[in-house]
């Protein structure tokens, strides 16, 4: 029994030990090589208008603010659509579960469920932004160089692709709605157009508001030259008859003058028939409506053709700063560094137990 007492004491730092070397030389020996292939890139598209300059995008480093893009890419190529796409465009799950890897690097079942496969596949595939550069730095590991390379690639133009079809979408609907709404517009605008010529000419004038202004004069122009003659007839009748040939003619004049205006008058408002003060009312309507139509008509081509720049802009460009590259080494796993981090905890966890264990000793003491 007290032979194996300083066993029983030191068996967590034998525990330990044995950990060490076992995981040890797991990395050492038995870990597979995983080649690494890296690509940078940004998103860009036309720019139709200066960038705007502001605080934050300087403290960001970037003018453009296409953070929210770059998100949306990183979003996508890490989502179970590109995963699909690269089982059956890069043989993701033979490559993976088929390359001769060790059992804790490899595809443990060719066949695994989608989740699963998900899951190892973010494992195996690194993306993510640089927000103060604002780059996108894409890193896929695989068992072969020219695997990681593929699958690195059909990352850029898939998600390229994935980004046009995005923005193309939204814009063909807003212009494919826009063209409908301009085609409404333009058939309620020759509309209003023909109303407001048949009804020129029904009426057989062209201006009906400008006619009753004309009136309007004319009216105003009889009504000062009555008070002319009425003025004279004044001047004439202190010192003439009223039968005297002037007083006759000043007379005849003053009720030629009052014919005149009353018919003018009766021209412009009478109680039945055309009076030109309805025909310029409904007119004046007419003419309102033909032009709100034309605003509208003119606005609808307006936000049609600014939607169409919008939807250039729209269109984005994966710009490649990187491209995937061809590892000739490979970079994982970090051997070394793995055994002596591993180390350093289990060391670190033992002693934190040794520890405990003494005070548990001191206690029941």
């Amino acid at each position: 029994m007290n032979k194996s007492s300083p066993l029983r004491k030191s068996l967590h730092w034998v525990v330990c030990l044995a950990a060490i070397v076992v995981v040890s030389f797991y990395w050492a020996l038995w870990a597979s090589d995983r080649y690494v292939s890296h690509a940078n890139v940004v998103l860009e598209s036309p720019q139709l208008a200066a960038p705007e300059l502001s605080f934050s995008s300087l403290m960001t480093g970037s003018a453009g603010g296409n953070t929210a893009d770059m998100l949306l890419l990183r979003d996508f190529m890490r989502s179970v659509d590109m995963l699909k796409l690269l089982v059956d465009e890069a043989d993701f799950r033979n490559h993976y579960a088929n390359s001769g890897a060790d059992f804790f690097s490899a595809l443990n079942d060719e066949e695994a469920p989608l989740e699963e496969l998900h899951e190892y596949y973010l494992s195996r595939v690194s993306v993510e932004l640089d927000e103060y550069a604002g780059v996108l730095r894409v890193d896929v590991e695989a068992f072969t160089p020219e695997k990681a390379r593929q699958i690195a690639r059909l990352l850029l133009d898939e998600g390229e692709r994935h980004m046009n079809e995005m923005g193309q979408r939204l814009a063909e609907e807003q212009v494919r709605f826009l063209e409908q709404q301009v085609s409404l517009l333009e058939d309620k605008f020759q509309k209003t157009r023909d109303d407001l010529l048949d009804y020129q000419n029904a009426n057989g004038l062209v201006s009906p508001t400008g006619t009753v202004e004309s009136l309007n004069s004319v009216v105003a122009s009889l009504e000062g030259q009555l008070a002319i003659a009425k003025a004279r007839k004044s001047a004439l009748g202190s010192y003439q008859s009223a039968r005297s040939p002037e007083m006759v003619r000043i007379n005849s004049e003053i009720r030629a003058l009052n014919d005149q205006i009353s018919q003018e008058r009766e021209r412009l408002a009478r109680q039945s028939g055309n009076a030109l003060n309805s025909i310029s009312s409904e007119y004046q309507t007419l003419m309102l409506r033909a032009q709100f139509a034309q605003d509208s008509y003119s606005g609808a081509l307006a936000a049609l053709e600014n939607t169409r720049i919008e939807a250039a802009r729209k269109l984005k460009q994966v710009s490649v700063l990187q491209t995937p590259t061809l590892p000739e080494y490979p970079e994982q796993p970090e051997r070394l560094y793995n055994s002596v981090v591993f180390a350093v905890v289990a060391l670190f966890i033992t002693l934190i137990l040794n520890m405990l264990i003494l005070i548990v000793k001191d206690h029941r003491d």
